[in-house]
């Protein structure tokens, strides 16, 4: 042990496999007030997927000391877990909850989700590198625990961020000079701290990326076993081209392949889950290491301009904005644009959730066709008019996807539990826009609704999904499972009442059911009530 009574590095390797749960720390951890807390009476599940039991854990300075029956030995707390799960804090292994963790570090719909780990960076966009020079991640994790955040925060490194800081918002190849800078700039990002590489393929710049590209952007990966975090390139009428793309990246890279919040978009393509599951089973077979996640909700949410063609985006924002006033050009782009809508079933499946301009907040949250008619306006000169007035920065919902093929997903043996979303409060800076609910509501979502109402998977299958895999993924050794030695990040549940609360019409609502949560050893919540300081930290693989 180290002076502070901690494991040390190579203590915590040891004691990796056979301090698994229902093994009970060395003697000299239980003398009389050796622990901070206690957590008694509740049926611990430890993240690997077994059942769970009835066991106390005891904590001190920030880590799980001793697991077992009957603990004994004076402690200074005791947090009462009578008729609740105890489970690993969740991990969203796909999260955007850095943006207002910066204005709102409480990270409220995060905590009382029971999340105590953020992954960000995703989609191909994350904070370094930038245009100001900063590279290192170090450098933002150390920015991150400055803000005393509520949740440990894990990035990341975008492709997409990469492309715009190296060659720019032009749809052209990298030069062979350009390609070696970014190459560097990722491996910097490793160096320090990322836990793999995202790319947005949908989105520009990143979307102006070759496959050629991609591959060299992921190769740093390979010996360090971390993940390429795909949006894929399309996911829709060329979804499977796209995931076949994904696997000939990572398969020349020689790194693991993260799908990440796969999905079958549009009606005409429900039918192709199959074919994407076959899909990535042959990969598995090859010996691709592939898995994926997904979010419990048949709408997704983007920028609107994600209904316009990639190539009226070719050269950024005010580019952008030329093409559609331009009537040479903004013929074509209502064409193609229409097609995208017609291929999500209609305006009235795209409702709007965030904009900049005044004059436009009566639109938040209402479908463009009922905004349309409000105005007495064709739907879509009423979005090309959100756009303009509000420089492209318009957030929409689109629902577009199949209860069924999501259960499908969340069961799979290779699916992960993620939020694809923000962080928010129901009062202050992080209550803004109209936010899709799943920053709000996606892991109580799963245990109320598709473990113990719909059954699509059990207790003990949900809780690895959120814990252990992406842990493991993203190499968080000490995270994800509840063993002795492993971080003391917790989060206690009622299995019979968690359910989520917030919803499309009303997202500004907490979930129930999740009363205690615990991070890094500091209780965040307690009997549903914000106490402790903020205990979060910047995470880098180990």
């Amino acid at each position: 042990m180290t002076p502070s009574g901690t494991p040390s590095r190579r203590q915590f390797v040891e004691m990796g496999g056979a301090a698994l749960l229902g093994f009970v720390a060395r003697p000299e951890a239980l003398q009389a007030g050796r622990y901070d807390f206690i957590i008694r009476g509740g049926t611990v599940f430890d993240g690997s997927g077994t059942p769970g039991r009835e066991l106390e854990i005891a904590v001190r300075r920030g880590r799980i000391v001793a697991i077992g029956k009957r603990l004994t030995g004076a402690t200074a707390d005791v947090l009462n877990a009578a008729g609740l799960a105890v489970a690993p804090g969740f991990i969203d292994i796909h999260s955007h909850g850095d943006g207002n963790l910066f204005t709102d570090p409480r990270g409220e719909s995060l905590i009382r989700q029971g999340v105590t780990t953020a992954v960000v960076g995703q989609d191909g966009s994350s904070r370094v590198p930038n245009r100001s020079g900063e590279t290192s991640v170090l450098a933002l994790r150390r920015r991150f625990e400055a803000l005393s955040t509520a949740v440990n925060v894990s990035t990341m490194v975008g492709a997409g961020t990469i492309r715009r800081v190296v060659v720019g918002e032009s749809d052209r190849p990298a030069t062979p000079a350009e390609l070696r800078r970014m190459v560097g700039l990722v491996e910097t990002a490793l160096a320090t701290g990322a836990c793999g590489v995202s790319s947005g393929l949908e989105y520009a710049p990143g979307a102006f990326a070759t496959q050629a590209e991609l591959t060299r952007l992921c190769r740093p990966l390979a010996w360090r076993r971390l993940p390429y975090s795909t949006h894929l390139r399309n996911e829709d009428d060329r979804l499977l081209e796209a995931i076949d793309e994904a696997i000939a990246i990572t398969r020349a890279a020689g790194c693991p392949l993260h799908l990440a919040h796969l999905k079958t978009g549009g009606e005409r393509n429900w039918a192709k889950i199959d074919e994407v599951f076959a899909r990535i089973a042959r990969a598995r077979r090859a010996g691709l290491d592939v898995t994926f996640d997904r979010y419990p909700y048949v709408a997704w949410a983007t920028g609107l301009t994600n209904l316009f063609p990639l190539w009226s985006l070719d050269g950024g924002t005010d580019s952008f904005l030329t093409r559609l006033r331009d009537t040479s050009v903004a013929p074509r782009i209502r064409i193609e644009a229409l097609a995208k809508v017609a291929l999500v079933g209609g305006w009235d499946k795209v409702q709007i959730s965030d904009v900049q301009a005044d004059e436009d907040k009566p639109s938040v949250g209402r479908r463009v066709d009922d905004w349309a008619r409000s105005r007495s306006e064709d739907p879509y000169d009423a979005a090309v008019g959100l756009l303009l007035r509000n420089r492209a920065a318009v957030g929409n919902v689109v629902f577009a996807m199949s209860e069924a093929n999501l259960e499908r997903f969340l069961a799979h043996p290779d699916a992960m539990v993620c939020s694809d979303g923000g962080s928010f409060a129901t009062e202050g800076p992080a209550r803004s826009g109209h936010p899709h609910p799943r920053g709000l509501g996606t892991f109580p979502r799963v245990l109320g609704r598709y473990v113990r109402e719909r059954k699509v998977l059990t207790l003990e299958q949900a809780i690895r999904k959120m814990t252990l895999m992406p842990a493991r993924r993203l190499r968080l050794t000490d995270r994800g499972r509840i063993a002795v030695g492993a971080a003391a990040d917790l989060v206690l549940f009622d299995p019979g009442t968690v359910s989520d609360r917030a919803t499309f019409a009303d997202p500004f609502q907490y979930p129930v059911g999740v009363p205690h949560v615990v991070v890094n050893g500091v209780v965040a919540l307690r009997d549903g009530v914000r106490v402790g300081n903020p205990a979060g930290k910047g995470l880098r693989p180990l």
